[in-house]
């Protein structure tokens, strides 16, 4: 083994450090609007537990509630007014399907699509 040998030059922690760089840039980006997918989801659920109980729920009584939920959660894409209530037999059926775009540098942007979907009973 040569005694000249002495470990990783600068060129090669470019290399190891450079994609987990990047990793940690795009992850630091993504993890706020994660957060507000995990708020959407919260939402919805709680307000399908809370229809369980109810005999006849509104389209318009369920975009209040959200609303309020919203308010609450600091959520502010998807507007409450965006989630689509309807009806899917005997029950209703709220579904929050969203895109949000994460700039990351120069013209690239992530794309993230978000679909959530809850029984109202």
């Amino acid at each position: 083994m040569p005694k000249n040998q002495r470990g990783v030059t600068v060129i090669g922690w470019l290399l190891l450090l450079l994609p987990i760089g990047v990793m940690v840039y795009v992850l630091i980006r993504v993890t706020p609007i994660y957060l507000n997918y995990l708020h959407v989801a919260k939402a919805l659920e709680q307000l399908a537990a809370e229809s369980k109980g109810e005999g006849s729920i509104s389209p318009t009584d369920v975009h209040t509630s959200l609303e309020k939920r919203f308010d609450i959660e600091y959520v502010t894409n998807p507007a409450a007014k965006d989630i689509d209530v309807h009806r899917d037999g005997d029950h209703w059926v709220a579904v929050a399907n969203y895109e949000e775009v994460v700039p990351l540098a120069g013209n690239v942007s992530l794309l993230m699509q978000f679909n959530k979907q809850v029984d109202l009973k």
